[in-house]
């Protein structure tokens, strides 16, 4: 059995190995976001995730030799899916924070309804047992997404849109509520209690943060 497939007559197609070869990368990754947040870090094997994605072992260590590799372009993954519509623009941080921080929350409520906050959860409960999942999962997500807000705040800062204060506990403050609710929600979706909405969340809580730090005056509409 092969991965090529007959071309209809008179057409030429793509060999199906040559485009399945191309997937094969992001159908690892997916699989081992789906069983990482099913199973845990530990309790994943890898042959697991090979078939999961449904190849072979032996070809997911050609993309990924080990598990901490993996979860490492997981955690990649993660970011780039969560930022990609800030940081695709090329004026994204020197946008008036009254549109930027809207989007920003957004794009984390987004984030919040797929595997993100298992894997947050993840880390809380194996990070004694795989001390390097934090040092991955902060340097490919949370001093990134933290770096972009900053960035920003500080740039905000400069134009007179926001108030004096150190621009990196203001993003600490806009994020975390987000995530707090995030794992509110993956923590007690099975006890059967009210969990927060995180679209409106993000819609109240830009309000509340953009009341709290624009300065009266200063430049706060695009």
């Amino acid at each position: 059995m092969t991965d090529e497939s007959p071309a209809p007559a008179g057409k030429k197609a793509a060999p199906r190995r040559q485009r399945r070869k191309e997937a094969r990368p992001a159908e690892i990754i997916e699989a081992a976001l789906a069983l990482f947040c099913e199973r845990g870090f530990g309790a994943t094997r890898m042959e697991d995730v090979a078939r999961r994605a449904g190849v072979a072992k032996g070809t997911l260590f050609v993309y990924f030799p080990t598990k901490h590799d993996l979860f490492r372009a997981v955690a990649q993954t993660v970011v780039a899916s969560g930022l990609a519509a800030i940081e695709q623009a090329p004026d994204s941080l020197d946008r008036p924070l009254a549109t930027l921080i809207p989007l920003l929350l957004a794009q984390a409520a987004h984030v919040g309804q797929t595997g993100v906050p298992a894997l947050a959860r993840l880390l809380i409960s194996e990070s004694r047992a795989f001390p390097d999942l934090p040092r991955v999962w902060h340097d490919e997500v949370v001093s990134k997404v933290l770096g972009l807000v900053t960035t920003a705040i500080e740039n905000a800062q400069a134009r007179g849109e926001v108030r004096a204060g150190d621009a990196r506990l203001y993003a600490f403050s806009i994020i975390g509520p987000m995530m707090s609710a995030m794992l509110f929600r993956d923590l007690f979706a099975a006890a059967g209690g009210a969990l927060p909405d995180l679209d409106a969340l993000a819609t109240q809580h830009a309000a509340t943060v953009l009341n709290g730090l624009l300065e009266r005056g200063g430049t706060s509409k695009a």
